[in-house]
């Protein structure tokens, strides 16, 4: 059996050791170790990565006998290997999942609150809590206070085994799912937890706590949080962010969300102002498409105007006059037919018949049909065999 040097050396980044079996499998190599400090994927912990003799480890897997395999896509010459852990990941693994532990344990003891899950992902660790109420910013804050509390003291983080009987004696958190060779977390007067993961060995190595959500999961709650090195990059990052937008606002960081507030009433205004300015100029696009085409029938084509551009001016000329109009944009590839409704002429009929044979799909009523076509040629092909055709009979 591999030795298993994520428990009896918590702190081994390199070892020299040897190989014991290779197993080749669709195109891959699973090596076992004579001892291995590669955490294996289990109990909601990633695995350990690294290098072997320079190969990377892509995964390390426990199988259901128990061997430790280290999948590669090579194996290594020589039968004695160096061995080297990714410590900067293996150690985030670590504060991450203490800092897990300390967190549940304060929902239980704030709240009552027990925890029924955990995931360990790569940007947020989160857990599932069987919260009877509804969590609020005053939950997250008194959580953060105590958790951080039990960090600054830097309670001793024991790990040790139990017999079955010994179990019985202790307060732990859960019942393991073995009887045999339980492995205890125990944070120092805090709780007893049946865990196979890695840990650091005090609660001052965890560094702090942020909790950044919750949500509502059914009838759990799910708080998103990260610790130690993750919770202080997402600082770094946040007060980077806060930095810039303090520097192009020219104002102190306390006085950002004011400015941002007023940036969106003054968008607001403008966007009311545009609308109004959209509407005076539809007047007039209206009032000088009539003059310039005159009788039963209005067409023009525009560059990049929208589609609800359009669709306010056709409707406009068409409470002016009694009058077809047809409308359209190059840039967006579509068209909008309009009629003032006192005539026999069915808009969306006549898309109906005509639409297919330009590869354009719309349809309407009678009063106003939309289409868009799969290319500009096919719009312009049929604007202009439209502007013949309802041209020459106009509202028919």
């Amino acid at each position: 059996m591999t030795k298993k040097l994520y428990y009896t050396s918590t702190k081994a980044s390199q070892w020299d050791t040897e190989i014991r079996e290779t197993i080749v499998e669709n195109g891959f190599y699973y090596i076992t170790l004579e001892e291995t400090a590669f955490y294996p994927e289990g109990g909601g912990q990633p695995a350990d990565t690294g290098k072997i003799e320079g190969i990377t480890v892509l995964d390390v897997i426990k199988d259901n006998d128990g061997k430790i395999l280290h999948k590669m896509e090579k194996r290594p010459d020589s039968e004695i290997v160096h061995c080297e852990l990714d410590w900067s990941r293996r150690f985030d693994h670590m504060q991450q999942h203490s800092g897990q532990h300390l967190l549940s344990a304060v929902c239980r003891e704030l709240f009552n609150s027990n925890t029924v899950s955990f995931h360990l992902g790569k940007e947020y660790l989160t857990i599932d809590i069987m919260a009877g109420f509804q969590w609020t910013e005053v939950h997250t804050a008194a959580a953060e206070k105590l958790v951080n509390q039990y960090i600054i003291e830097n309670r001793e983080i024991l790990i040790y085994y139990v017999t079955n009987e010994q179990l019985q004696t202790l307060p732990v958190v859960k019942m393991p799912k073995v009887s045999e060779n339980i492995r205890i977390v125990e944070i120092e007067g805090i709780e007893y937890n049946p865990c196979g993961g890695t840990h650091v060995g005090r609660t001052g190595e965890i560094g702090l706590i942020k909790i950044f959500k919750a949500e509502k999961q059914k009838e759990l709650t799910r708080l998103y949080f990260k610790c130690g090195f993750r919770a202080l990059n997402d600082y770094s990052e946040s007060l980077g962010i806060l930095s810039a937008l303090s520097t192009k606002f020219n104002t102190g960081r306390t006085e950002i969300l004011n400015r941002v507030e007023k940036l969106e009433n003054d968008y607001k205004q403008l966007l009311s102002a545009n609308e109004n300015l959209k509407l005076e100029n539809a007047n007039f696009l209206a009032d000088s498409l009539l003059a310039e085409n005159g009788g039963g029938f209005i067409s023009h084509i525009f560059e990049d105007s929208s589609m609800k551009e359009l669709l306010y001016l056709a409707g406009t000329i068409v409470k002016k006059e009694k009058v077809t109009v047809l409308l359209a944009s190059r840039n967006e590839q579509k068209v909008i037919l309009s009629d003032s409704g006192d005539s026999p002429f069915h808009c969306g009929q006549y898309f109906k018949a005509e639409l297919g044979s330009y590869n354009g799909k719309g349809g309407g009523n009678e009063r106003t049909a939309q289409a868009g076509f799969a290319s500009q040629n096919d719009l312009i092909a049929f604007y202009q065999y439209s502007v013949e055709k309802l041209g020459q009979n106009p509202r028919a």
